[in-house]
């Protein structure tokens, strides 16, 4: 598209949406919100790109194919249950390391291979029927 306005609204925009998709991301583990839904904000944010730019700039902007980022969360959502596992405990309970200041579980690797798998099959999606 050929629209100066739309490109610079574009690029205003994709920012906003992407740090956006960090904060929903982020506060999934306690109010709605997580990896889902911070993959389908960041989703749109490249399907603006791609409306404004051409599939050519998001694959670049990208750096990896969606199907390996697809695969790749499917991997990590799935290994985020293994340590439960080994705690004797039922596959994807979660388990958390806390220390004084800071804690971290497997939820937060389930929702991250969430984000990556979710992202990854609409990016594919979009790429592929930008060829066509």
């Amino acid at each position: 598209m050929k629209s100066v306005i739309l490109k610079t609204a574009t690029r205003l925009m994709i920012g906003l949406m992407l740090v956006f998709a960090v904060y929903v991301f982020l506060r999934g583990h306690h109010e709605p919100g997580g990896g889902f839904s911070a993959a389908l904000l960041a989703s749109t944010a490249f399907s603006l790109l791609a409306i404004t730019n051409g599939a050519d700039h998001v694959r670049k902007a990208i750096r990896i194919r969606p199907s390996v980022m697809a695969l790749s969360g499917l991997a990590l959502a799935a290994g985020a249950g293994l340590p439960a596992l080994f705690f004797g405990k039922p596959f994807l309970t979660g388990i958390w390391w806390q220390t004084e200041t800071f804690a971290a579980g497997t939820p937060l690797l389930f929702d991250s291979g969430i984000f990556l798998a979710v992202l990854g099959a609409i990016l594919s999606i979009l790429l592929a029927l930008e060829k066509n």
